[in-house]
């Protein structure tokens, strides 16, 4: 199976438990690995046929500005859940980074594997 990717994906988010957390916004940083089939666009050239990377972005993007849950678990259950109802996605990796909430790390957070539901 193909992948298309998405590194990087950095979104301010509310998001956090502790009293502090919840009066800011920080920097959340967003990879995702998608499995898909690529040979169809790659035979038409045809970007309708393609996963569009820059609306998974957006869509991501709206979603995360708008959440304001405690946990990054929750947050990357939710934005894998949306990724393979709406885009025709086999199979998805997710790796959902806080940068600087643990002193000494570089980052905490979660990666997940979810697979689209037959």
């Amino acid at each position: 199976m193909d992948h298309v990717f998405i590194e990087g994906l950095e979104i301010e988010a509310l998001i956090g438990i502790y009293d502090w957390e919840r009066r800011v916004r920080q920097t959340l940083v967003f990879d995702l690995e998608m499995a898909f089939d690529n040979r169809v666009p790659a035979a038409s050239d045809d970007i309708a046929h393609t996963l569009d990377y820059k609306a998974v972005s957006t869509r991501i993007r709206e979603y995360v500005a708008q959440s304001g849950f405690g946990l990054v678990e929750t947050l990357a259950e939710r934005v894998a859940e949306i990724v393979l109802a709406e885009f025709p996605v086999q199979r998805l990796r997710l790796k959902l980074s806080k940068p600087g909430a643990v002193r000494g790390a570089r980052a905490v957070g979660v990666m997940i594997e979810r697979t689209r539901a037959a």
